[in-house]
């Protein structure tokens, strides 16, 4: 986790949520304490404002430039973090009457941008790494894996009006 040292023993959470593009959608800064011998990247605590419930964690590891998208879950927040290397999160709404339906978000997360993306149920959402060779994705999950409850498109989809770069 370089440039952790001494100088950088604590980078405090704001306890505040961002301003973000689409309704219902947060993109929460983290603690991260970090010293001489590493650090200590705080995702998600039960007394949170921003935690609804615990289903499971996992992790998705993805190599740079590669995209996993699109999925749009019709029950489940999903709360992603990025604890090694980086990745673009982006998001798209295409909720009928949403204020903010047909926007595009990007997010970048990784250690050095530590920060929670909560994504609400019927957002559209995928990720690509962008850091070398291989970033790890954290997702703590209001539900478990139900594949019945989620909706899958291609990363190209034109219903998506998104392009992922090449990488």
């Amino acid at each position: 986790m370089g440039g952790d040292g001494p100088g950088n023993a604590r980078r405090p959470a704001t306890g505040g949520r961002q301003l973000t593009a689409i309704e219902g959608v947060q993109v929460v800064p983290l603690e991260r304490i970090a010293d001489e011998r590493g650090a200590v990247l705080h995702m998600l605590r039960e007394t949170d404002r921003h935690f609804t419930r615990f289903g499971e964690i996992y992790f998705s590891t993805v190599y740079s430039g590669v995209v996993k998208a699109w999925k749009n879950h019709r029950r489940l927040t999903a709360n992603y973090a990025c604890v090694h290397g980086r990745i673009k999160v982006v998001l798209y709404d295409d909720r009928p009457g949403s204020p903010s339906a047909g926007k595009v978000m990007e997010v970048v997360v990784g250690p050095e941008e530590h920060a929670l993306v909560v994504i609400p149920p019927g957002i559209w959402h995928g990720f690509q790494g962008i850091a070398e060779p291989v970033s790890v994705l954290a997702n703590c999950s209001t539900e478990p894996h139900d594949p019945g409850e989620l909706e899958r498109l291609e990363s190209h989809d034109d219903r998506i009006p998104y392009s992922w770069p090449e990488r």
